[in-house]
């Protein structure tokens, strides 16, 4: 009878977990940029050789040591919005990729965003309220971030 109930919960728990849709463009996180040295006002990019897995979703770093700090509390390292564009969730609620050296770290958080053809995302963040710009891509990410 205990096997069964735990199938039971096993199952409806599974039902209702919620699967992030991460930008795993290149296959890594932040395409494959070391999210601990942004933390640093660094933009590297990380070596397969000091790779992890983290919620359903790849991350490479520059060293063992980044490694490391990443698994002690990976939570402060995972970009917000799944790594999508911070700017393109707050304005559109869409999810747009991303230029990896186009990042900033506010309030121990790291945002990344779009820069290509004229367009910088995190100017633009930065000319535009930054903070309701904030708290709109929070609710937007609500609404955006589950895989589907």
């Amino acid at each position: 009878m205990k096997s069964l109930t735990l199938v039971f919960l096993l199952f409806v728990t599974s039902l209702y977990a919620q699967n992030i849709d991460y930008n795993l463009s290149k296959g890594y996180i932040a395409d494959g940029y070391d999210v601990v040295a942004y933390f640093n006002n660094e933009a590297l990019k990380g070596d397969k050789n000091y790779s992890t897995d983290y919620d359903g979703a790849k991350y490479k770093f520059v060293s063992k040591e980044n490694l490391a700090l990443f698994k002690k509390n990976p939570k402060k390292y995972v970009p917000q919005y799944g790594g999508y564009c911070a700017y393109a969730i707050a304005q559109k609620g869409k999810k747009v990729g991303i230029d990896p050296e186009t990042f900033l770290i506010k309030d121990d958080k790291l945002y990344l965003f779009y820069n290509s053809w004229g367009t910088n995302t995190l100017k633009l963040w930065n000319e535009n309220d930054p903070e309701a710009l904030r708290t709109e891509a929070d609710k937007q990410w609500e609404n955006v971030k589950i895989s589907k």
